[in-house]
């Protein structure tokens, strides 16, 4: 993934999870939405235009499109107030890609080279978590979930994109990679476990109204 642009997908994810979360009204959050997801759709297409039959930098490439689309039909939904049960479906689609793209970047090789690392194999996990709970919020109408999948989201745009654009952007992530892995795998399984405790209890007392998408 494009260096610059993870770094926007975490502000987006950030901004969208405090939209989830009741603290902003739903339709401001459209702006970052479709300038991020226009960057995410134009990026990918550039590169696999210039790529010149490079496998690594084709695949690579794919994986941008489902967070571009992902987040135009978010600025869609929110600026027409359309239903959010087809983005809800799309965020499954994108789910299953998500558990995909990790395996990849844990096992696949091309012409011998290990294609991806295990940091972002985690970090792709997450992102099948986040999108998986992005189906069962707006494509199964569990609206319980809200607040849960906003605190997810914005504490994702932290742990999954700015914290590793920064390592890459200062050539510090190959050196840090490994451990950065270790340490978001036991953050993962703590924190978000934690988080479903709590966030429940926290909406019996100040409830917020369910947004009109994720």
């Amino acid at each position: 993934m494009g260096t610059v642009g993870l770094l926007y997908v975490g502000a987006v994810l950030f901004l969208n999870g405090t939209m989830l979360l009741g603290l902003i009204e739903s339709r401001s959050a459209s702006p970052l939405n479709l300038m991020v997801g226009g960057l995410q759709v134009i990026t990918p297409t550039y590169l696999i235009f210039t790529a010149d039959g490079n496998a690594a930098q084709i695949l690579g490439a794919s994986g941008l499109y489902l967070f571009g689309f992902t987040y135009l039909y978010v600025a869609f939904n929110l600026l027409a107030g359309l239903d959010g049960r087809a983005l809800g479906y799309f965020s499954g689609f994108v789910a299953v890609c998500a558990v995909v793209f990790a395996g990849l970047n844990f096992w696949h090789r091309i012409d011998g080279v290990r294609w991806g690392d295990n940091a972002f194999g985690v970090i792709w996990l997450y992102w099948a978590f986040l999108w998986a709970l992005f189906f069962v919020l707006l494509g199964l109408g569990k609206e319980s979930i809200g607040r849960y999948t906003g605190a997810v989201a914005a504490i994702q745009g932290w742990v999954t994109g700015a914290a590793p654009s920064f390592l890459l952007l200062t050539n510090n992530w190959t050196q840090y990679a490994d451990t950065y892995a270790i340490v978001l795998a036991i953050f993962g399984v703590v924190v978000f476990g934690g988080l479903y405790v709590v966030v429940p209890k926290l909406r019996q007392t100040t409830p917020t109204p369910a947004p009109a998408a994720a």
